[in-house]
């Protein structure tokens, strides 16, 4: 199975109309356009019942302490976990393209819905536990929100935009399912995947 997400290249910086949060020299990031990329695919293989889209960055500190606090940097060295940005489930079998902006186009304080979408059943990103002690901005976050990796982080970050090929109509998820939820409801059920991986920093010392 083939992948090609619009706009961004193997191991190549992530353009800032897909972010959350984009560089600024005054405040060190403001929002940014926040637009889902498109999506296409091919060569799907016999048996395909349903797809479903992973983006997540596995580089996100796994101790928030010194996360975008003046005077501090978050070490190279600290142990990483992954942060989901995006998870769209039962997206049916014969759809090959997600179109850029269908599922996100903008900065939505207090995050948008769980459940369907306009393709496809969105599940719960880690923007609602990352920004639930923000109350201009706490809610639930579904769907696709981009890159915003801490401004003081020594490390580069990667967003890996996975596509998967399943042998099931749905994965019988509902409600607000996370992803780790979709990773374990798509175990033995994968025929096929295929990923693209691109970078983002909002460190002007990395840029």
């Amino acid at each position: 199975m083939k992948i090609e997400v619009s706009g961004i290249t193997e191991g190549q910086p992530i353009p800032e109309k897909f972010a959350f949060g984009v560089f600024n020299a005054d405040d060190h990031m403001s929002f940014g356009p926040n637009r889902n990329p498109e999506v296409a695919w091919d060569e799907v293989p016999e048996g395909t019942r349903s797809f479903a889209i992973v983006m997540f960055d596995p580089d996100v500190p796994s101790v928030a302490d010194d996360v975008n606090q003046e005077g501090k940097v978050v070490s190279r060295d600290l142990p990483r976990v992954d942060f989901f940005h995006w998870l769209l489930v039962d997206i049916p079998a014969d759809v090959r393209r997600i179109p850029e902006g269908e599922d996100s186009n903008g900065v939505m304080p207090k995050g948008k819905p769980a459940g369907a979408g306009a393709i496809g059943l969105r599940g719960v990103n880690n923007y609602t536990q990352f920004l639930a002690g923000n109350p201009d901005m706490a809610g639930i976050y579904a769907g696709y929100d981009g890159p915003c990796p801490p401004w003081n982080d020594e490390l580069l970050h990667h967003y890996h935009i996975e596509l998967y090929a399943l042998d099931v109509a749905s994965l019988g998820l509902s409600g607000e399912f996370d992803g780790v939820a979709v990773r374990e409801a798509m175990k033995g059920h994968i025929l096929a995947s295929a990923r693209v991986t691109g970078t983002y920093t909002l460190n002007p010392d990395l840029r």
